[in-house]
């Protein structure tokens, strides 16, 4: 994928941008990408997909986390991730900041589908209690 800028027009909706992103990837970085958005979706019905920084991003009350494609990771960053418990070890990148988390997706690597659930159902909470 060139660095360039994309040239979609600013009003695509966020939801297909990020079905394009998707498709940009033809190996197992568009099904890891495909995969962590439906449990994101799944995880809370009130999660709003928007387009940032040109990455998938997921919002409800505030920032979620966003899903960014690199070439041997899918990482999904969470804004708030510092103040989120994690008993499931979930984190693996980005662990020397103040505020944000990362988990850091290997081609083979196995989604804890629960654990990431309760994760994004955390940060949801965290949110809303903010507000």
């Amino acid at each position: 994928m060139s660095s360039k800028k994309r040239t979609a027009s600013d009003d695509t909706p966020a939801s297909a941008r990020i079905d394009a992103r998707i498709r940009e990837y033809d190996d197992w970085r568009g099904e890891m990408l495909a995969r962590l958005r439906a449990i994101v979706r799944e995880a809370d019905p009130g999660i709003v997909e928007e387009w940032k920084w040109n990455v998938p991003v997921w919002s409800h009350g505030g920032l979620i986390c966003t899903g960014e494609v690199y070439k041997s990771v899918v990482k999904m960053t969470f804004a708030k991730g510092a103040s989120l418990k994690d008993p499931a070890g979930l984190f693996n990148s980005s662990l020397e900041g103040n505020t944000r988390r990362a988990i850091d997706f290997r081609e083979g690597d196995t989604i804890n589908e629960k654990a990431l659930t309760a994760l994004i159902r955390a940060a949801v909470a965290l949110n809303k209690s903010r507000t």
